[in-house]
């Protein structure tokens, strides 16, 4: 059954829809961004005779979760896109102006024509995790930010009272979600496992254990530690056309959270972990950057949370191997997983 295209775009409090007909036409409509609205939307897909809908939609945060979630439950397909592909689907065909109905629109066409992969909810207690992260996450920007206003001067006494009383309540609200985040990989049995293999390699603590977790989801969703470093960004970037040849640098198109949690990381492996630093020592000796040596540190971090993560076993600094250019003996015979599994240079026994 070949389903129909429907794009979406999604805000805060309504949901653009614009679903492209096998005879060439379309039909928009507005809906309320409610689980009201939401089932309004797949009933009126059923109207125009759409047996099976694929929707394409922007990662925008937790105002599209709650309809994709809804129409994966009703058996439809879902597309859960970068919103940069749509930015850059938008240019292609010189569109002139932006409104919700123009995005939806574009969504559609983008749909129609890629056939971009289905999206899968993540487990539940990836979600807490998830959220419990971000809201760490942002109670540590405010806390920096009142920490700043405190010693930027003098201020009244009351001012000063009110400063040095938020603070002391974001110092509580951080404890009590660091407590939140160790309980919930302490008390589900797959992430806590998932977190031991992790802190296994020198470097990797366990917040950081708990943002890979979180912010890379299912890792069987990635073929190749290639995929991995693409999906947070850390993929190099060359710059050559002609002669000229610029400077590498990092694509930086992917997860900013995972970047920023691997950084200090990778400077910490850098010196403890015996890979990465024979690593970043061929580097620096070839001449490389020390902010270049950091970026690639990053992404072989990455490669051996990913080999330790699909073997299961933990990291073994005295197993090194090469990495064959073949893909089809990278990936194993008919796309299998080798019975040694490489991460960064780093071998994993699976």
């Amino acid at each position: 059954m070949q389903p129909w295209p429907l794009g979406l775009d999604i805000a805060k409090r309504a949901v653009d829809a614009e679903l492209l007909l096998p005879s060439g036409k379309r039909k928009q409509k507005r809906f309320p961004n409610t689980p009201e609205g939401h089932r309004d939307l797949l009933a009126w897909c059923r109207k125009q005779g759409a047996p099976l809908v694929h929707a394409c939609m922007e990662a925008t945060g937790t105002y599209g979760l709650a309809l994709a979630q809804f129409l994966h439950d009703q058996e439809q397909r879902v597309s859960v896109l970068n919103p940069k592909k749509l930015v850059h689907a938008a240019k292609s065909r010189l569109s002139r102006g932006k409104t919700d109905r123009l995005d939806a629109g574009v969504a559609a066409d983008y749909c129609r024509k890629e056939q971009p992969p289905l999206w899968n909810p993540p487990a539940p207690e990836l979600v807490e995790l998830q959220a419990l992260l971000r809201r760490l996450d942002s109670l540590e920007q405010m806390r920096q930010m009142e920490r700043n206003r405190l010693s930027a001067g003098e201020h009244p006494k009351g001012v000063q009272q009110s400063l040095e009383s938020h603070l002391r309540y974001l110092d509580e609200a951080l404890e009590a979600t660091r407590e939140a985040i160790q309980a919930q990989l302490e008390h589900t049995p797959q992430l806590k496992k998932q977190r031991d293999l992790l802190v296994s390699i020198p470097g990797i603590g366990a917040l950081t254990a708990a943002w890979l977790l979180a912010e890379l989801g299912e890792v069987g969703q990635f073929k190749n530690p290639r995929q991995v470093a693409a999906f947070a960004g850390l993929s190099p970037k060359p710059h050559q056309s002609g002669e000229m040849r610029g400077r590498e640098r990092l694509c930086k198109i992917g997860s900013a959270r995972l970047r920023k949690a691997l950084y200090f990381p990778a400077i910490t492996a850098l010196q403890w972990n015996p890979i990465l630093r024979a690593f970043g020592e061929r580097l620096l000796s070839r001449g490389k950057s020390k902010m270049l040596v950091i970026g690639a540190a990053m992404r072989k971090l990455l490669h051996l949370a990913y080999g330790v993560l699909k073997s299961g076993k933990k990291f073994d600094p005295h197993h090194a191997t090469t990495v064959t250019q073949n893909p089809r003996q990278r990936e194993g015979a008919g796309g299998q997983t080798p019975s040694v599994y490489l991460a960064g240079g780093a071998l994993a026994r699976s």
